[in-house]
């Protein structure tokens, strides 16, 4: 169902619902032992759930949220989320120590370290992930490795190597990262801390996705404060599919009965879930070649597995979108209607909220917001995944209008 004359592209999925992986690896029980363990870390707070008022309105919709985790820790990004919890439940593995007896204070103590012995922790990333990773393993005394793919910014680099780890820089795309760090691990005998599964892989990227879940428990304490049971409609964005897969399954899980409407947004360069999607024929589908997208932390050509097997039984609606997408979005957050607040966002970050911008405003989208039901009663939740991770490129999308809107996209009122 595509519209004519649009920028960009959508897949409404007719099959069935099926949400018995959501409620697998995504009930409530899950969220609740992320969170705890969460707020045990120092620093720890809720992060802000940014209401829209002004362009929800702009928009004829009853609200637009924006859950702002570049406010999360020190971080800049919601990753660390989940990579502290999957180092966390490794380490409880390891031991064999239950919940009840696992602490923070505990894994940083020298009683877990002698039991441990030496262990370093390794992940490739196009920058969050492995910043997350570098931070978590800094704060519990552990050593880090990260790889990198060759068009990562000096910026990101140097923000992963502050936290202490060695960062290694590979001749390809996120993808080949993820290949390399894999065989060196099990040449140097690390630990491989991976947002994305692969064919016997899936244990610690489930435990990542669960950490997510800790964002999408206080979204609905926060929703909860506002009087709204739920949010209507979910706009998240993918990269492997990872946060993607937690928000949509802790939603489907927690709301079986009348769950949200779930839009998946990506890059048009590097749309691997999209393609996935696509094809509909049970197998995963990858993109290949440079990934040349400004959304850095979605510049990912093969899907997670695990994830997709999530997304597959859950999501409504599939796109995918060109950069200036992103950049419109951040530069909406950057510069709000008179009244709403002000929301640092980098490009992964601000694509959902740019996506639905699209298809709200632009002539030819009718079609698809039918399909959605968004009207004046949404309530649409979007999540801000990270703040200005890359000074430079921020600037030249605010500052400098770098990936302009096309003349015949903008806007209208």
């Amino acid at each position: 169902m595509n519209e004519p004359n649009r920028d960009y592209d959508y897949i409404v999925r007719t099959k069935k619902k099926d949400f018995s992986k959501a409620d697998e690896l995504f009930n409530i029980r899950y969220a609740r032992t992320a969170r705890s363990f969460h707020r045990q870390i120092p620093g720890y707070r809720m992060t802000p759930l940014r209401s829209l008022p002004h362009l929800a309105q702009m928009l004829g919709v009853g609200g637009i949220y924006v859950k702002d985790e570049a406010q999360r820790l020190e971080l800049n990004s919601f990753k660390v989320m989940g990579g502290s919890f999957a180092i966390y439940r490794f380490i409880q593995k390891r031991l064999g120590i239950p919940d009840e007896q696992m602490s923070f204070d505990y894994l940083v103590s020298k009683e877990c370290h002698d039991k441990l012995g030496d262990i370093t922790f390794a992940s490739a990333t196009d920058g969050n992930h492995g910043r997350g990773i570098a931070w978590a393993s800094m704060v519990l005394g552990h050593k880090c490795e990260i790889y990198v793919h060759k068009e990562t910014s000096q910026a990101r680099i140097d923000a992963i190597a502050r936290y202490g780890a060695r960062v290694t820089v590979v001749d390809g795309n996120y993808d080949d990262a993820v290949r390399q760090v894999a065989i060196d691990a099990k040449k140097n005998g690390w630990e491989i801390i991976s947002d994305t599964s692969w064919d016997g892989y899936t244990e610690i990227p489930t435990w990542i996705m669960q950490g997510y879940t800790t964002i999408m428990l206080e979204c609905q304490e926060q929703f909860a404060g506002l009087g709204i049971i739920r949010p209507t409609h979910v706009f998240i964005q993918a990269g492997v599919g990872a946060l993607a897969a937690a928000t949509i399954g802790f939603y489907a899980s927690l709301f079986k009965d009348d769950p949200p409407k779930f839009v998946v947004v990506e890059p048009d360069k590097a749309a691997c879930v999209f393609e996935t999607a696509k094809y509909n024929d049970g197998e995963l589908h990858s993109v290949k070649g440079d990934l040349d997208t400004i959304m850095a932390g979605l510049a990912c050509g093969d899907p997670s597995p695990i994830a997709w097997e999530v997304l597959d039984g859950t999501a409504d609606v599939f796109m995918k979108v060109p950069d200036y997408t992103a950049a419109r979005g951040m530069r909406i957050l950057a510069t709000p209607l008179k009244g709403d607040p002000f929301v640092i966002s980098g490009e992964s970050g601000a694509v959902t909220l740019g996506a639905l911008y699209s298809m709200v405003t632009e002539p030819g989208s009718e079609g698809l917001i039918k399909v959605l039901g968004i009207d004046k009663n949404s309530n649409i939740l979007c999540i801000n995944t990270e703040g200005n991770t890359d000074p430079t490129h921020f600037r030249q999308l605010v500052w400098d209008g770098l990936d302009a809107v096309p003349k015949q996209y903008l806007t209208r009122k």
